[in-house]
């Protein structure tokens, strides 16, 4: 076959699919409501009034399988959706609130850079995975403790104390989760690069 002919190399998982306007579509609709629905599986620690959810590990994978602009997409759609009325925020709520604030756009910004990430290869084995997720995490950390920290009037350490420490344990987890899980994907689908 000639390379003329050829299909470009997959960049993200979301790329394995032929491209359209529907399936744009139903990839930024479908990570908005996988966001929306693990950020129900919500509970909270003593001394946060951060919930723990599955909403990051949500965000995180939008990220890769869709890459930047797609993601973007989808975490905007559901930070749009949310402060317009769909109550798929943490605890079936919707609206924006000052606390919550840091992490929404959080979650944009981390989707985003976990996409570009994983357009270059960085989900493509358990290390690489394991800093792009890494990446995400942290941007997260960052806009939430900044968050906080402003809407609470609190110093720094208040702030990393109350939105970053009692997540590190399990966010450890989601990240040694993704690491296994999107190399597996890759693998399974056929792909390396």
């Amino acid at each position: 076959m000639s390379s003329a002919f050829a299909l470009p190399a997959p960049l993200v998982l979301a790329d394995l699919i032929p491209r359209g306007l529907a399936r744009s579509t139903s990839l930024v609709v479908g990570g908005a409501a996988l966001t929306g629905l693990s950020a129900q599986v919500a509970f909270f620690l003593p001394g946060t009034p951060v919930p723990v959810t599955l909403q990051t590990f949500s965000v995180l994978l939008v990220g890769a399988a869709l890459g930047w602009r797609l993601a973007a997409a989808s975490l905007g759609l559901y930070l749009v959706a949310g402060v317009a009325g769909v109550p798929w925020f943490s605890g079936q709520t919707a609206g924006w609130t000052a606390a919550s604030s840091g992490y929404l756009v959080g979650f944009v910004v981390a989707a985003v850079l976990v996409g570009v990430l994983s357009s270059r290869g960085g989900d493509r084995t358990p290390l690489r995975t394991l800093v792009t997720m890494s990446v995400g995490t942290l941007t997260i950390y960052v806009f939430g403790a900044a968050g906080l920290a402003l809407s609470l009037d609190l110093g720094l350490g208040e702030a990393v104390r109350a939105g970053v420490t009692p997540f590190l344990l399990g966010d450890a987890l989601k990240i040694l989760a993704a690491a296994g899980l999107l190399p597996l994907a890759w693998r399974s689908l056929g792909h390396r690069r």
